[in-house]
Parts: C-alpha cells; structure tokens; sequence
C-alpha cells in the first residue's frame, strides 16, 4: 500500500507523474477528510444532537469525495502519461505525422478533461465545508477554515492543469466548451470561499 511519504517521494522525483494534476486531488482529499473529522465530532456531541443528521450527511458525502478523489488521481497521471506517449509518436512521414496529430489532441482532451473534473469535485469541498458553518462548533472552527481553503486551493492548482493543455490544443470549440465550465468552477469557489473566510473572522 502507498503511503503518504512514498507519494510525496513520487513527486519529488525527476519523473513527470505524479505532477501538479494529482497533487491537487490529494489536496482536496485533504481537505474532504477535514470536513469528514469535523462531522463526525459533532455527530458525537449531545450538544449538537439536533444537527446530527446533517453532520452525518456531511460525512457520508466526503467520505465519497475522497474515494473519488483517488480515483480522479490515478485518471489523471494516466491522462497525462498518455501525453507524453503521443509525443514521443514517429512523424516520419505524413501518415505517421496525421496519426500523431490525431493522437496527440485525443490526448490533451483527455488531459484538460480530468483536472477539469477534479475541480468539479473540488468545489464540493469548499461547499460542504460551507454547510459545516450550519453546525455551531466554535472549536472546530479552524478545520472547517482549513477544509475550505485546501478544496478552493485544489479549484485553483486544477485550473493551472487544464489551462496548460488547452495551450496546446487545436479543437477550440472543445476549449471553449471547458473553459467555461472551469470559469463557472472558479467563480463559485471564490465566493463560497469568500464567505466562509467572512463568517470566520
């Protein structure tokens, strides 16, 4: 089994997976398992038995996210793995070179698709870490700040992911078509995030 230290030593390594696509999902892990920790004290607390179905709920959910989390991770390496395999294509001639091309733009959807998805997944961090603020748990207050910025940090690291492919890709109808719903990401972590940092402060 992958621990965290092996993961990390991946990463610092001179290999170009992992790289910043799947760091990112380990970082909205993160920040999923902070709002699960969070649910589950207040679930246990005789204080907060009125918002313990909602604590509940909230765990459920981000214990959900961090399984597709991991999932996500591993789409992505292998997206971008597959990259760097339609670059390394012959372009010997102009069969090979339209092969290439064909390949090479599959590719780079493909790529841009799942750090595309990942901030998707993302969001709903920084969402369920919003809906924790229902339940009043002072204490507890820090994670739920933390859970919230690591979720919109993850948004913007996959944004850098996405944006890095769609440089290289020749389908604009396809770029614009995910840009948009990037932008949209984007925007509603912001805000969510912004109120949440307003409430804690």
């Amino acid at each position: 089994m992958e621990t965290l230290t092996d993961y990390l030593t991946a990463l610092a390594s001179e290999h170009p997976t992992p790289g910043g696509g799947s760091a990112a999902t380990v970082v909205a892990s993160t920040g999923a398992a902070l709002v699960a920790m969070v649910g589950r004290i207040c679930a246990k607390s005789p204080k907060l038995s009125t918002q313990r179905a909602l604590a509940l709920e909230l765990v459920a959910r981000a214990d959900a996210l961090r399984a597709e989390f991991s999932k996500a991770r591993e789409r992505d390496e292998a997206a971008f793995a597959r990259v760097v395999s339609a670059q390394a294509m012959p372009k010997a001639t102009p069969a090979e070179t339209a092969a290439r091309k064909e390949a090479l733009e599959r590719a780079l959807h493909d790529a841009a698709a799942e750090p595309l998805h990942a901030a998707r997944l993302s969001l709903e961090v920084v969402q369920l870490a919003a809906r924790l603020l229902e339940i009043p748990n002072k204490n507890l207050a820090s994670d739920v700040g933390c859970a919230a910025e690591f979720g919109a940090a993850a948004v913007a690291a996959c944004a850098y992911n996405v944006r890095i492919n769609h440089a290289f890709m020749k389908d604009e109808h396809a770029v614009k078509v995910q840009e948009e719903e990037l932008a949209r990401y984007e925007r509603e972590s912001l805000a969510v995030l912004s109120a949440i940092r307003r409430s804690l402060r």
